[in-house]
């Protein structure tokens, strides 16, 4: 069949145009394909936990719709305990004075400590105590614990809410306080916080460990959580929101080349070795633990040979702790990101009630 003709061609280019146009705008706005996510362990037990159930080694699924506890508000009948601010300065410790990422020598830094004591409190009496890491706690857990001591949910407590030295990561004070796999954090608290604070405000704190929980987000999770593997004589009570339990610590020799870094020789991983190797071959430690990750947390869509993905992390967390009969709860949330807001204004009054459910006053 004979060509049209080129004026007959062109008169049929508009209506082609018109035609097409829709197929490049639907195409243009199609969104990209999904990043796909490297498979992950499986959880360890598949079935969402019913909110009644109180047992120990339970796993929760929640989310992705989310809504603050309502002990979150202010109740008018319930006695209000008191909140005291101070800042602790760097040249005041031998244990910390100082460090930054690219600096070398003494890096002088201030950090806020926030102390809540509870309505009540008599002076001299020794008392429960929670210490949480990063001090982020401050504008909602006072009302937290507020309601719950009122309510006889949990034991009359002082709430110790303690920023870190300031940066995050290698080679950051923060990182060497909470990423570093040993009992010197724990001995700070013990010997340089806790006895300005008793000092100050005529606290007493109980010397019971069973009495004694720690807290955080992120790194500040594995501060908390090393407090207890490292110090069970002092802290056996963990409450974990996204917790760092990977590789993530700083080495020995911060200041060399980082091809060069040197690590400790029992925890070369860091707080990963916690799941790949404590917690599975050392005997089991009187620690009660109440453990959080989000699906879309940090590092989330690394593969398994990943040491930096915080879900592939905490799932195996949950696997050990369960392999190894701990006392636990593991917390998944979905639709959530790294130490999520929305799941820790949900959670938090349900995970301290979990935490101190078993707990006895010791005589």
């Amino acid at each position: 069949m004979a060509a049209l003709p080129r004026r007959v061609r062109l008169a049929f280019l508009p209506l082609s145009l018109a035609l097409l146009l829709p197929l490049f705008i639907r195409a243009a706005e199609a969104p990209a394909p999904a990043k796909k996510r490297p498979q992950l362990p499986p959880l360890p037990v598949s079935a969402v936990a019913s909110p009644a159930r109180t047992t120990d080694g339970v796993e929760f699924i929640i989310g992705p719709d989310y809504a603050y506890a309502p002990e979150l508000t202010v109740r008018p009948d319930v006695p209000k305990g008191t909140v005291h601010d101070f800042t602790m300065n760097s040249e005041d410790s031998k244990i910390y004075p100082g460090i930054a990422r690219g600096q070398t020598g003494v890096v002088p830094y201030k950090r806020r400590v926030t102390v809540y004591v509870p309505a009540g409190y008599v002076r001299g009496t020794p008392v429960p105590l929670i210490v949480g890491q990063d001090g982020n706690y401050r504008d909602f857990l006072p009302t937290v614990l507020d309601n719950l001591i009122h309510d006889k949910r949990v034991p009359t407590m002082v709430a110790v809410m303690i920023n870190s030295g300031g940066g995050d990561a290698q080679g950051s004070q923060r990182g060497l306080e909470y990423d570093t796999v040993s009992g010197l954090y724990a001995q700070f608290i013990e010997t340089e916080v806790l006895p300005r604070i008793a000092k100050d405000y005529g606290i007493t704190f109980t010397t019971d460990p069973n009495a004694r929980a720690t807290m955080g987000g992120s790194s500040g999770a594995a501060a908390a959580f090393t407090m207890a593997w490292f110090r069970p004589d002092l802290y056996r009570r963990v409450l974990s929101y996204s917790g760092t339990y990977v590789n993530q610590q700083s080495p020995l020799n911060i200041s060399a080349p980082r091809d060069q870094w040197i690590y400790q020789p029992d925890s070369p991983r860091g707080a990963w070795e916690y799941h790949a190797k404590f917690i599975p071959e050392c005997p089991r430690k009187p620690i009660r633990i109440w453990l959080h990750v989000s699906d879309q947390d940090n590092g989330y869509q690394r593969d398994e040979t990943s040491l930096h993905n915080w879900v592939r992390a905490n799932q195996q967390m949950a696997a050990v702790l369960k392999a190894k009969g701990y006392a636990y709860r593991y917390v998944f949330s979905e639709a959530s990101r790294h130490t999520d807001s929305r799941v820790i204004r949900q959670t938090l009054p349900g995970a301290l009630k979990w935490l101190w459910a078993d707990y006895k006053p010791a005589h």
